[in-house]
């Protein structure tokens, strides 16, 4: 067996050790990135019996994850107006049954007007608007600081998530006049 000359990669060590150290680092930060997201839940939408009049068949999930700056909400929905905006919120009840009226007006804890999303007063349940694309495709990535996965007055666990048929307007209180409900999930957690 060949002994091999150390000497030969003197120069090359120190630049390896380094590159093993700041992957170790690296990877160490990524956790720590990762283990500050708390619970999850998800929503999986369905069409509603006023989806066909719509003209619409909403399908798809959507995924509510808790942070420590709030709640970063994720997810794709098909079967959308193409080329339109739809109004959506998380609303108070959990039926989806029928028309979805069973899911209560917008979820609103804090007893606010109605707005838009990231606006000075809105209510916790005014998620930015879908705007499907010229597939009825719509996907959604937001960070959302007035709503919590984990228990409490601003949970989303057991609450109704709507797609609905026309644009919300931002101003009608206290819906945004956005139509009727073709889509409709209940928020479950993971």
């Amino acid at each position: 067996m060949e002994n091999i000359n150390m000497k030969k990669f003197k120069g090359v060590l120190p630049p390896l050790r380094a590159v093993a150290v700041t992957s170790s680092l690296l990877g160490l930060a990524g956790c720590a990135v990762y283990s500050d997201a708390g619970p999850s839940a998800v929503g999986v939408i369905a069409p509603t019996s006023v989806a066909t009049a719509a003209s619409m068949s909403p399908q798809g999930s959507v995924r509510f994850q808790q942070r420590a700056d709030g709640v970063f909400v994720t997810g794709r929905i098909t079967g959308l107006r193409p080329n339109q905006e739809h109004g959506f919120h998380v609303h108070e009840g959990a039926d989806c049954a029928g028309d979805a009226l069973g899911t209560k007006g917008h979820f609103n804890p804090d007893a606010a007007p109605h707005g838009k999303h990231g606006a000075a007063v809105h209510h916790a349940g005014d998620l930015p608007a879908l705007k499907a694309d010229g597939n009825g495709v719509a996907e959604i990535k937001v960070l959302v600081k007035k709503l919590t996965v984990t228990a409490g007055p601003a949970s989303v666990v057991g609450k109704g998530l709507i797609v609905h048929r026309d644009p919300d307007d931002y101003t009608t209180q206290p819906t945004g006049n956005a139509g009727p409900r073709p889509g409709c999930a209940v928020i479950r957690l993971e």
